[in-house]
């Protein structure tokens, strides 16, 4: 396996043992979570020896960290990349396709058949979503190529320096700007409405609403939509029985993310049309 870090032990004040030492000697591993399943995994050496948690650290001691070797089946699903550079790509994520999960057809799967293996050091084994989208959104996913690059993007989605713009058709309207804010799962939620377009379809009425979610809460903006009495069409957990939207996929579309490299500290805006099942309701567009 390759050695992707290396660290040096100086001089130390008291014994410790790995599990303790590790956690943050290496970029790749920052946790102490991450350490344990690293050990387990046999990714880390003392001294050319495979190292175990309760390993006893001393003066001038070489750790090194080792790159994963990929090990799962690719996923031979064509996707439409935006953007690829050494550290991070953007990806246009299809509707009912899990983004990643302990089975074979995800986007996660499809990832090394449609990117680059990065040539950097810290590499990851395969490219990793930064974030997922639910199996029937669709839109734009932000994906890591390198361990680095991996870690820091977490970071800015926790501290809410990464912005996603979504679009959703929903029943009814709204008529102005609106901020619900609206716990879920017993934690703070806010998402900013904007409503866009409004449409007639068999004498029912639909709109095209821009949606910013400030928190990241699990299916936030279905909920928040469903619980305002406005729910997205085609969704079958937190929707409503549909008639002319019957047996169609969620209209639910990840369609901008904003965000700062992480390697270059450049400012990214990608931005991608909306899907055609969102632009054939123009015909059906409400004039004032």
């Amino acid at each position: 396996m390759k050695v992707i870090e290396t660290h040096i032990v100086p001089a130390i004040d008291e014994s410790i043992r790995l599990q303790e030492y590790g956690v943050s000697i290496f970029e790749g591993i920052p946790t102490r979570s991450s350490l344990k399943k690293a050990i387990k995994k046999g990714l880390i050496l003392i001294d050319g020896s495979t190292a175990t948690t309760a390993q006893w650290i001393q003066k001038g001691q070489k750790i090194e960290l080792l790159q994963e070797t990929a090990t799962f089946k690719i996923f031979k699903l064509p996707l439409k990349v935006l953007y690829e550079d050494e550290e991070l790509a953007v990806i246009v994520k299809p509707a009912g396709v899990a983004t990643s999960g302990n089975y074979f057809k995800t986007i996660r799967s499809a990832l090394p058949f449609n990117l680059q293996a990065s040539k950097a050091t810290d590499a990851l084994p395969a490219p990793e979503p930064a974030h997922r989208l639910d199996k029937e959104t669709s839109g734009l996913l932000l994906i890591a190529k390198t361990r680095k690059t991996l870690l820091q993007l977490h970071q800015h989605f926790t501290k809410k320096h990464i912005q996603k713009t979504y679009f959703a058709i929903i029943h009814g309207e709204f008529e102005s700007h609106q901020s619900i804010r609206k716990p879920i799962a017993g934690k703070a939620a806010e998402t900013i409405i904007e409503p866009l377009e409004t449409y007639e379809v068999e004498s029912k009425t639909y709109s095209l609403v821009k949606l910013l979610p400030i928190t990241g809460r699990t299916h936030q903006l279905r909920i928040h939509l469903s619980e305002a009495g406005k729910p997205i069409v085609a969704d079958d957990i937190y929707g409503q029985k549909e008639g002319f939207f019957s047996n169609r996929s969620l209209f639910l579309f990840s369609g901008k993310i904003e965000f700062q490299h992480p390697a270059t500290s450049k400012k990214m805006i990608f931005e991608e049309k909306l899907p055609k099942k969102f632009r054939f309701l123009k015909r059906h567009l409400r004039t004032p």
